[in-house]
């Protein structure tokens, strides 16, 4: 193992020492580190995914509501919306993947719109099958 250490923000203390490291892999023969796909960051942020996810929706009263609480930036959640509406259609993930939706999800009420295509009896079991489905934005790929 040799897991990043993270200092999550948008994490309730009961489990920030739970969530306070990226869990990675070294390779025993050539200590290469590997870092697999995973639902509780994406990439380099600091945010948990979760966050990401359920404070991304068009301003609202429960989104402003979880923001405060979770003291997230403004600017901060402007440039994730921003990130939800221009980056992540382009990438080559959502390119590849986003035609199996119908009907279509809603690039201007992302991730909110992608959270309703995934069927489930609670909304944490949704917001289990979607994380798992955006896991691979969590790595960086290389080219070989």
């Amino acid at each position: 193992m040799a897991n990043y250490p993270r200092k999550p923000r948008g994490c309730p203390v009961a489990v920030r020492e739970e969530y306070s490291q990226r869990l990675s892999f070294t390779c025993g023969r050539c200590d290469l580190r590997t870092t697999s796909p995973s639902v509780r960051f994406m990439g380099r942020r600091v945010y948990l995914s979760v966050v990401l996810m359920l404070v991304s929706p068009p301003e609202g009263a429960s989104a402003r509501a979880l923001r405060d609480q979770l003291r997230i930036a403004a600017v901060t959640l402007k440039r994730w919306r921003q990130w939800w509406r221009e980056v992540f259609p382009l990438t080559s993930f959502w390119q590849s993947v986003g035609e199996r939706f119908m009907p279509p999800v809603t690039i201007e009420r992302l991730p909110h719109s992608l959270l309703e295509r995934f069927e489930a009896s609670t909304m944490t079991d949704r917001l289990a099958h979607a994380l798992r489905f955006i896991a691979p934005l969590s790595t960086r790929v290389v080219a070989s």
